[in-house]
């Protein structure tokens, strides 16, 4: 029960970080509503917008400006232990690179 608590226990402190991890749920539940939504047939522009002929093009660009970013990114940030700031932007590297790929062959498959 104490893991559920350790959030609060600084509470002034800590309001920024709970605040964040907030509005990113926040945004999580509201993506994936949209997407859920457009199974459905009521999709809204930027859905039809990524998921029709040119969203190829777009997952595309998006795939290698991942590659450029985290490439150079992942090269500039010191790799001296597991405290160092490598592992954690290759974590994000990482699950980005999936969904963006995943996405890119959702657009062409689908076509």
């Amino acid at each position: 029960m104490t893991i559920f608590t350790l959030w609060f226990e600084n509470f002034p402190n800590n309001l920024p970080i709970i605040i964040g991890a907030s509005t990113v749920a926040i945004i999580f539940v509201v993506i994936f509503q949209k997407a859920a939504m457009s199974a459905e047939g009521r999709s809204t522009s930027w859905t039809r917008r990524i998921t029709g002929p040119n969203g190829k093009w777009f997952f595309g660009l998006l795939f290698i400006l991942w590659a450029v970013v985290f490439g150079v990114g992942l090269q500039l940030v010191p790799h001296e232990g597991a405290s160092s700031p490598y592992g954690g932007l290759g974590l994000i590297a990482m699950f980005t690179g999936f969904f963006i790929s995943m996405g890119f062959l959702w657009s062409v498959i689908g076509e």
